[in-house]
C-alpha cells in the first residue's frame, strides 16, 4: 500500500492529504527519465573519452605494438646500414685494390629510386610520414645491396682470371740482364736535353748499344707499331688489358706487327736511336688507365728489394733525359 503524503494548510490550520494530478505525475516521470538519460549519456561519454571503448582500447594496443615493431625494424635497418658500409669499405679498399680495379663511386652506391609519385599510395594516413621514410630507407638499402652484389660478381670474375691478370701486368725490365746503373734517366721532372728546361719525363730510359734486344714486360696485344723521325721515333705500344699499356720508344727495328699477341719476355724489337733522342737508348713507359705511372714499381720479377731501394735513391738525383 502506497504511503500517503500530507501538507499543512495554513488557511484551515489542518493537515490535508497531498494529491497530484495525472498531468503532474506524467511530467515528473518524463523529467526523471530525461535527466537519467542525460546523466547516463554524460557518464558514457566521459568513460569513452578517458578510458575508451573496448574496440578503441584494442586498437590503441595494436597501434602501440606496431610502433614498437617499427622501432625494432628501424634498428635492424640501422644495423644493416652499418654492415653494408663495412662491406663497401672492404670492397673498395681491399678487394678492388688487390685486383687493380677502380673503386665504385659514391654517387653510384648511394643512388636511390627516382620519381616523386613513388610513395603517393602511402600518403593520407596518420602515420604516413613514418611509413614513407621507412619505405625510402628500404629502397635505398635495396639499391645499395644490388650494387654491392654486382661488385662481388665482378670481383669473383677477376679472382677467376687472377693468373691471367698476373701474367698480363708488366713485371720485368724490358732489357734483359740490365744493371740498375744502366737506367740513365728516371720517371719524374728531368732536364730536357734539347731545350735545357725542366720537363716531366713519363718513363724510364735504359742506355745500351744499338741492336740490344727489347722484350715485352707482360702478355698482351700489340696495338701500335709506328715509325717516326721525331718524338718517340720507332715505337711500339702493347695493350695488356686490365687498364695497362706499355710503350717502347726510339727502337732501331721491330720484331712484331700490329695485332700480334705477345708473351712476357718475348722479343719485340731492337734498341735504337730514332726520333727525338741524343744517344742509343730505350724509353719505356707503363700506362695505367691512359696515365703514365712510375715503371720502377713493375720490375718486381727482376730486382731484389735492395736494388729497388737503390733505384728509388738514384731517381731522387737530378738528371738529364736522353729524349
Amino acid at each position: 500500500m502506497a504511503r500517503k503524503k500530507y501538507i499543512f494548510n495554513p488557511q484551515t490550520l489542518e493537515y490535508e492529504e497531498y494529491k497530484t494530478s495525472r498531468k503532474k505525475r506524467f511530467w515528473s516521470v518524463v523529467l526523471y527519465l530525461l535527466s537519467t538519460s542525460v546523466s547516463a549519456f554524460v557518464i558514457v561519454l566521459l568513460i569513452q573519452n578517458f578510458f575508451g571503448s573496448p574496440t578503441e582500447r584494442m586498437q590503441s594496443r595494436e597501434i602501440e605494438y606496431l610502433k614498437l615493431q617499427y622501432e625494432i625494424m628501424n634498428d635492424k635497418i640501422d644495423n644493416l646500414d652499418l654492415l653494408l658500409a663495412e662491406l663497401e669499405d672492404r670492397d673498395d679498399n681491399i678487394y678492388r685494390m688487390i685486383f687493380e680495379a677502380e673503386p665504385i663511386p659514391s654517387s653510384v652506391r648511394k643512388a636511390g629510386y627516382g620519381g616523386s609519385n613513388r610513395y603517393l599510395a602511402l600518403d593520407g594516413y596518420v602515420n604516413s610520414e613514418m611509413v614513407v621514410n621507412t619505405a625510402k630507407r628500404i629502397d635505398v638499402l635495396s639499391s645499395q645491396l644490388y650494387v654491392q652484389s654486382k661488385s662481388f660478381d665482378e670481383i669473383y670474375d677477376m679472382a677467376k682470371n687472377k693468373s691471367e691478370m698476373l701474367s698480363c701486368i708488366p713485371a720485368i725490365m724490358p732489357v734483359k740482364g740490365t744493371d740498375i746503373y744502366r737506367i740513365s734517366s728516371h720517371y719524374g721532372h728531368r732536364t730536357d736535353p734539347f731545350y735545357k728546361v725542366t720537363k716531366f719525363h713519363g718513363g724510364i730510359d735504359f742506355s745500351g748499344p744499338v741492336g740490344t734486344g727489347i722484350y715485352a714486360t707482360g702478355d698482351g696485344v700489340v696495338t701500335r707499331v709506328e715509325s717516326n723521325k721525331s718524338g718517340y721515333g720507332n715505337n711500339i705500344i702493347v695493350d695488356h688489358g686490365y687498364g695497362y699499356k706499355t710503350r717502347y720508344a726510339h727502337l732501331h727495328s721491330f720484331s712484331v706487327k700490329k695485332g700480334d699477341k705477345v708473351k712476357r719476355g718475348q722479343e719485340i724489337g731492337k734498341m735504337g736511336n730514332t726520333g727525338k733522342s741524343t744517344a742509343p737508348h730505350l724509353h719505356y713507359e707503363v700506362i695505367k688507365n691512359n696515365k703514365a705511372i712510375n715503371p720502377i714499381n713493375f720490375f718486381y720479377n727482376d730486382i731484389t728489394p735492395e736494388e729497388y731501394d737503390k733505384i728509388l735513391e738514384l731517381s731522387q738525383h737530378p738528371s738529364q733525359t736522353m729524349d
